[in-house]
C-alpha cells in the first residue's frame, strides 16, 4: 500500500511541479546495492543507511551509508539529485545524479559521482509497483588523483 502511495504521489506531484518524499526508495528495502568497481570488475557493495529530502530543493536527498570493496570498508555521505521525470502509463522513469564522498582514510579513500536511472512499472490490477530497478553508473576517484575507476551499482 506505500508503494501505491509513493507512485501515486509522486505521478501527481510532477505534474503540479512538486516532488513528493521517495526518500525510502534510495535505502532500497535495507539491502546494500551490489555491483563492480574498476578494470579487473572488483565486486563493489554500497548501502544507503539514511536518506532525506531536502527542505529547500525536493529534487535532491541527502544520503549516507558505507561502501565495501574487499576489506575496505568506508563511510560516505552526500547527495541524489533529480534531474528528470518520465511517465508513461505503465511505467515510469527518473533520472539524475549523484556526489557521495568517503571517509579520508587513505589511498583508498574518494569519491563516487554519476548518474543514475530508477524506473518502476505500476499494476493497476493490484495498484502496485512491481519491477523496481534503480542503477547508479559513474566513476570513483580517490581523493589523491591516483586511482579512478568506472563504477556500476544496481539494486538487488
Amino acid at each position: 500500500m506505500k508503494k501505491l502511495l509513493l507512485v501515486f504521489i509522486l505521478a501527481a506531484n510532477f505534474v503540479l511541479g512538486q516532488m513528493p518524499d521517495i526518500s525510502n526508495v534510495w535505502l532500497n528495502n535495507s539491502k546494500p546495492y551490489v555491483g563492480v568497481i574498476g578494470n579487473k570488475a572488483k565486486e563493489l557493495k554500497l548501502k544507503i543507511t539514511i536518506s532525506e529530502q531536502n527542505k529547500k530543493n525536493d529534487q535532491e536527498y541527502f544520503v549516507s551509508g558505507y561502501s565495501l570493496v574487499d576489506a575496505n570498508y568506508a563511510k560516505f555521505e552526500g547527495k541524489i539529485t533529480i534531474s528528470k521525470y518520465k511517465d508513461a502509463k505503465k511505467k515510469g522513469t527518473v533520472f539524475g545524479e549523484y556526489e557521495w564522498a568517503e571517509e579520508n582514510k587513505g589511498k583508498h579513500s574518494g569519491v563516487f559521482k554519476g548518474k543514475f536511472i530508477y524506473t518502476f512499472r505500476w499494476n493497476k490490477k493490484t495498484e502496485q509497483v512491481e519491477g523496481q530497478y534503480i542503477e547508479f553508473v559513474g566513476d570513483w576517484k580517490s581523493y589523491d588523483g591516483s586511482l579512478d575507476f568506472k563504477t556500476n551499482l544496481k539494486n538487488q
